[in-house]
């Protein structure tokens, strides 16, 4: 199974969105008086890691935030594995742009990793060894078991980055949404956060990453959804990360794109 949406026009087969792990239509957000996003329908396909590019101000992370109901939609739908989002809240793990935490919070990183235990500990349940143990796991499956104790803000932002896929991993989810996962990150960290998310990957698990590189694209993804403000196209990366769609989604701006990574965030 693909992504049902193929272009902008077309409308997903509603059996592949009953079964998705992940399925938005309609969805329009809006700041003011400028849609941000508008009557967006994508539909993620299960096990893979699909990509969401798209030039700055295109509304990459404001599409990952709606179809958390982060923040609010004017209009359309969000299902999870054909169910609401509010009945499936725990399948899902999501990892927000780094720049967006106050990284001066007094916790240690131990502690930010079992945070993504809360719901199996509540909120005034007893952390036991195993717990403690399931978060070193997951750190040491980010290479960063040394850091265990250390202050959240002492670290660099690469490690900052490692430590909340930690939280993410120790959640157990079936789906992974990441804004920005690489954005600030030395290559080391790009390195090693690609390869725990394609394990999660070939696990049957299923990635959601907005993403700003062009250059990794075929190499980190299975998927892409080409978004600037409306879907300009959707499916697998050999189809759709095409030059004409890509000119379509970035006009002018795709050559600045290409030369600086950093310049299509957003």
């Amino acid at each position: 199974m693909t992504l049902a949406l193929v272009t902008a026009g077309a409308q997903p087969d509603e059996a592949a969105r009953r079964a998705s792990p992940l399925a938005v239509r309609g969805l329009t957000v809006s700041y003011g008086q400028t849609p941000a996003i508008f009557s967006v329908d994508v539909t993620v396909r299960t096990g893979a890691m699909t990509a969401i590019v798209g030039p700055n101000g295109a509304g990459k992370s404001t599409l990952l935030k709606a179809a958390l109901n982060v923040v609010k939609p004017l209009a359309g739908t969000v299902t999870v594995l054909g169910q609401p989002l509010a009945q499936m809240r725990d399948r899902i793990a999501y990892v927000p742009q780094r720049a967006s935490v106050d990284w001066d919070f007094p916790t240690r990183v131990i502690d930010v990793v079992m945070m993504g235990m809360y719901r199996k500990l509540g909120l005034l349940g007893r952390v036991r060894a195993t717990h403690r143990s399931q978060a070193m796991a997951c750190l040491d499956r980010v290479g960063m078991a040394d850091f265990a104790t250390r202050q959240i803000g002492q670290l660099s932002g690469g490690q900052q980055q490692r430590v909340f896929l930690a939280r993410a991993l120790a959640q157990e989810a079936d789906i992974y949404l990441l804004d920005e996962p690489f954005a600030g990150v030395d290559a080391a960290t790009e390195k090693a956060i690609i390869a725990v998310l394609k394990s999660l990957r070939d696990t049957g698990r299923t990635v959601v990453a907005v993403h700003h590189d062009l250059a990794t694209v075929p190499d980190y993804f299975d998927e892409v959804v080409l978004l600037n403000t409306q879907v300009i196209a959707a499916g697998p990366v050999a189809e759709v990360f095409t030059e004409d769609n890509l000119h379509t989604a970035y006009g002018g701006r795709l050559t600045t794109a290409r030369a600086d990574p950093e310049s299509v965030a957003g």
